[in-house]
């Protein structure tokens, strides 16, 4: 596999501080990488770096084919707009040049029903909205996808159901997905790459090697980590792994 997004010494700086440093790493086409730190480790402002929605320090590189969607982790959407879904993908279908099938296929492919591309985007619940916020990013047909915790508003079972939605994605189209998360089954279970932040990078590998009990501690402190560690695992023998 090539290399789709190159990484070397990134940092995000303000004018009352550094939010992010010396991040490096490489990803290859078709991976899943999931961020993850505690809050206010700087994921949100990293990804708005890797979309050039910031100004960052060092190099952020992507391949030339890059192709990347973005799926924002909420968007307040007033209740009394009267717009829908089935009207914004509409809108960017005829601005990319994009056919009313591309839509359809989407839509079905996202499984979003007829009810939920006409209901104003303002009463969707948490779970239709990121659905739907999803198929839009996918118009066009993107070979990168970004979400910055795509669950952050849905309830558990509907975390479940995203982030088999989200693997499912990735498998269909062979996208490269990087993904915030704060769920460690998610990391084990779909991600081949993790990337540790906390205001700089702790640790980056595949899930088993980088995430020991040391670069969890560093991570989030000790043993504010262990519950989630010795769940994930419990998991694992129950065929999560």
């Amino acid at each position: 596999m090539a290399t789709i997004l190159d990484v070397k010494n990134a940092g995000v700086s303000f004018d009352d501080g550094t939010v992010v440093r010396s991040v490096s790493f490489a990803l290859e086409e078709g991976e899943s990488m999931a961020i993850i730190g505690p809050n206010g480790a700087g994921k949100t402002i990293f990804l708005r770096a890797l979309l050039g929605a910031v100004p960052h320090d060092g190099d952020i590189v992507w391949a030339k084919h890059a192709k990347i969607g973005y799926v924002p982790q909420k968007i307040d959407a007033d209740r009394h707009l009267p717009i829908n879904f089935k009207n914004l993908l509409a809108a960017k279908a005829h601005v990319i040049g994009a056919t009313a099938k591309d839509v359809q296929d989407i839509v079905k492919d996202v499984g979003l029903d007829d009810r939920i591309m006409t209901t104003p985007v303002g009463h969707l619940s948490g779970g239709q909205f990121q659905r739907a916020l999803i198929a839009f990013a996918l118009l066009g047909r993107p070979n990168v996808l970004i979400f910055d915790e795509p669950t952050a508003s849905i309830d558990k079972p509907g975390e479940e159901r995203m982030y088999e939605l989200v693997h499912r994605l990735q498998d269909e189209y062979g996208i490269t997905i990087i993904l915030v998360s704060h769920d460690l089954s998610f990391v084990y279970r779909y991600a081949t790459r993790v990337l540790c932040l906390n205001k700089e990078m702790i640790c980056y590998g595949a899930p088993d090697d980088a995430l020991t009990p040391q670069a969890l501690e560093a991570l989030y402190g000790p043993h504010k980590y262990y519950h989630h560690f010795h769940h994930v695992h419990e998991g694992d023998e129950h065929g999560y792994g």
